[in-house]
C-alpha cells in the first residue's frame, strides 16, 4: 500500500513493462498499481554502481531501502527528492545509517558509472548510483512499476517519480509521491527503524 498518494510526473515520467505480447501500460494504469497494491511491487535487478561494481538488491539487505529512479539531467523532480531524502538521513543523524539511499538512473546510456560518481556525492555520500544496460534498466524499472521514456526531440525523459521504501529483507513497503518533504518521510521511517 503506498505510504503517501500523487503520481510523480515531472519534465522528467515511461513506458510499464514492455512485453511482446502486451501493450506498454499508461502512467495512469502504474500509478494504479501502486497506489492499490494490486501486484508486487519491488524485485530482483543486477546492475552496476558509480565505482564499477556488479550490484544486487541482495547488496542492501539488513538495512531500510530508500530507492528512487530518475536521470542526472532532471532538471527538477530528480534534484529536488534526492534533496529531501539526504535532509530525512542527516534529520535522523546516527540513526540513518540503517539506511541506504539508491538513486537507478533511466538514462544509462548518458548516466554511465563514471557520471554517477560526480553526481551522486553532491547529494549525500552514502547515496549510491546504479546503472547498468538498457535491459537491465527496464527489468528494474519494471519491477518497480516505474513509467518512463525518452520524450521525441528532447534530451529529457519523462518518468513517474516515487521514491520506495523497502524493509531490511528488501520487501517493498510503500512509496512516497514526489516533492515529500524529510520530515514527511520520517514520519514514515522511523517506525521501521526499530523493526528487525
Amino acid at each position: 500500500m503506498g505510504l503517501g498518494m500523487g503520481l510523480g510526473m515531472g519534465a522528467d515520467s515511461g513506458l510499464g513493462p514492455a512485453r511482446a505480447e502486451e501493450p506498454p501500460r499508461s502512467a495512469a494504469e502504474l500509478m494504479d498499481v501502486l497506489m492499490w497494491n494490486r501486484e508486487p511491487v519491488g524485485g530482483p535487478f543486477a546492475l552496476v554502481d558509480q565505482h564499477g561494481r556488479p550490484r544486487t538488491e541482495a547488496d542492501f539487505r539488513g538495512k531500510l531501502v530508500i530507492l528512487t529512479f530518475g536521470y542526472t539531467g532532471c532538471p527538477d523532480v530528480c534534484p529536488t527528492d534526492l534533496m529531501e531524502i539526504a535532509r530525512a538521513l542527516t534529520l535522523l543523524g546516527e540513526a540513518g545509517e540503517a539506511i541506504q539511499p539508491v538513486f537507478i538512473t533511466l538514462d544509462p546510456t548518458r548516466d554511465t558509472a563514471a557520471l554517477l560518481a560526480e553526481f551522486v556525492p553532491s547529494f549525500h555520500p552514502r547515496l549510491i548510483g546504479l546503472t547498468g544496460s538498457e535491459a537491465a534498466i527496464r527489468r528494474a524499472a519494471d519491477a518497480y512499476k516505474v513509467f518512463y521514456r525518452r520524450a521525441e526531440g528532447a534530451d529529457a525523459i519523462e518518468h513517474s517519480a516515487f521514491v520506495y521504501l523497502l524493509d531490511r529483507s528488501g520487501a517493498y513497503l510503500g512509496f512516497f509521491p514526489p516533492g515529500t518533504s524529510a520530515e514527511r518521510m520520517l514520519t514514515i521511517i522511523r517506525p521501521h527503524l526499530g523493526a528487525r
